[in-house]
This record gives C-alpha cells, sequence and structure tokens, in this order.
C-alpha cells in the first residue's frame, strides 16, 4: 500500500485525536494515562482555597469528564473506573483541616443522585451508557458510513441486536458489544407492523420489570 501511494514514511504514533491506537492485552497499561491527567489535574488544585461546592463543580466539570471522550469507544473495564472513582473520593475528603482524612460517606452513597447522595458520576455505569449510546446511533443510523463498515465486517447477514462476538475482533467492537448488553436490557419492542420482530425471542408484551417502548 505504500509502495502504491508513494508513501515514504509512515509516522506509528501512541494515540490519535486523544485515543490510543492499539490496545493491547492490558487495558491498565493502555488507558494508563487517563489516569494519570486525572491525577495531575487534581494535584494542580489549591484544596486550601477550594470551598466544598468549588470542589464539586471541579471533580464533575473538569476530573470526570477527562475520561468522557475515551468512554465513547472504549470498555476502560471497571477496575480502573474504580481506581478513577477512588481518587476523586480521596480528593473530595482531604479536606485542609482533616489530617485523618475520614470518608465520611461511602463511594456508593457519593455516586447517588443529589436526593441521598452527592451527585457524582459513577465512571463505570457511565462508561456502559457510553458505549451503549454508540450501539443505539448504529441502530438508528444504519446508512452511516460506520454502521455500514461495522455490518459488513461483523454482523453482515443480522441486525446490531443480533451481533455476535467473533473471533479476532477488536478491542473497540468488543466495547460496543458490552453496550449493547445494556440496551438489551433497557428496551422493549413497539410492535406496530411487526416487521422486523421477533415474537418468540424480542422482547414486546409489557412486564414489571421492562422499560416502555
Amino acid at each position: 500500500m505504500c509502495d502504491l501511494l508513494q508513501v515514504t514514511k509512515e509516522m506509528m504514533n501512541e494515540r490519535y485525536l486523544g485515543l490510543p491506537v492499539h490496545v493491547g492485552q492490558s487495558n491498565m497499561k493502555t488507558f494508563a494515562y487517563l489516569k494519570d491527567r486525572i491525577w495531575k489535574r487534581m494535584q494542580g488544585w489549591n484544596e486550601k482555597f477550594l470551598s466544598w461546592a468549588g470542589k464539586e463543580i471541579l471533580i464533575k466539570a473538569v476530573a470526570q469528564a477527562i475520561p468522557t471522550f475515551a468512554m465513547g469507544c472504549f470498555d476502560l473495564s471497571k477496575s480502573l473506573c474504580d481506581q478513577i472513582g477512588a481518587m476523586i473520593c480521596r480528593f473530595w475528603w482531604n479536606h485542609q483541616e482533616g489530617k485523618h482524612k475520614i470518608h465520611w460517606l461511602s463511594k456508593e452513597q457519593m455516586f447517588k443522585p443529589k436526593e441521598g447522595g452527592l451527585g457524582f458520576r459513577d465512571i463505570h455505569l457511565f462508561n456502559l451508557a457510553m458505549l451503549a449510546k454508540q450501539v443505539w446511533r448504529l441502530w438508528q443510523q444504519p446508512d452511516s458510513l460506520c454502521s455500514r463498515v461495522l455490518k459488513a465486517k461483523y454482523f453482515p447477514h443480522t441486525s446490531i441486536l443480533e451481533a455476535k462476538p467473533k473471533t479476532g475482533m477488536s478491542y473497540t467492537w468488543r466495547s460496543i458489544l458490552g453496550g449493547l448488553d445494556v440496551v438489551k436490557k433497557g428496551m422493549i419492542w413497539r410492535v406496530g407492523d411487526g416487521t422486523g420482530l421477533n415474537i418468540w425471542s424480542d422482547p414486546w408484551i409489557p412486564r414489571e420489570f421492562s422499560r416502555r417502548p
């Protein structure tokens, strides 16, 4: 290909547009740069001049927003998301007057909505939600270039809802399949004229645990 296009030199970059070009066997090492970016950003905030409200704004608007772009394409793994969440919790409770850094609320309680928690984002669940959004986009826009390429490679004879894991699939597609599981748990078919609906396998009968169509 290089000879045909008369390319004399090829640059191999570690990341392209802020995302890793190659995902190795260790996801922790591949996405460790996100954790380092969050840590360096939080180290630059002087806690002595931050109120609790200021800390909350910085965490929600900056720290939790840094991995959002990567989470829309890759599954960062639950262990890495838990480490990022633990860093955020330590920064929140590390007030200048408290030497022992006591955590007065559990991490699970902090990630609850403000009615009973602090409204911080659960990084792992948000990661799955971003991947589910990609699945929904592929389902709603089947004529887009991305949808056609993925369909030709991974599910040529079915829809994305029936897509299955394949040998040698990319890490990006494996991540999207994780979002597919989330979509399947939360969707129910509206029957309409029945086109594309399998009455034996697709969820179309409303039940207590199913969501609205």
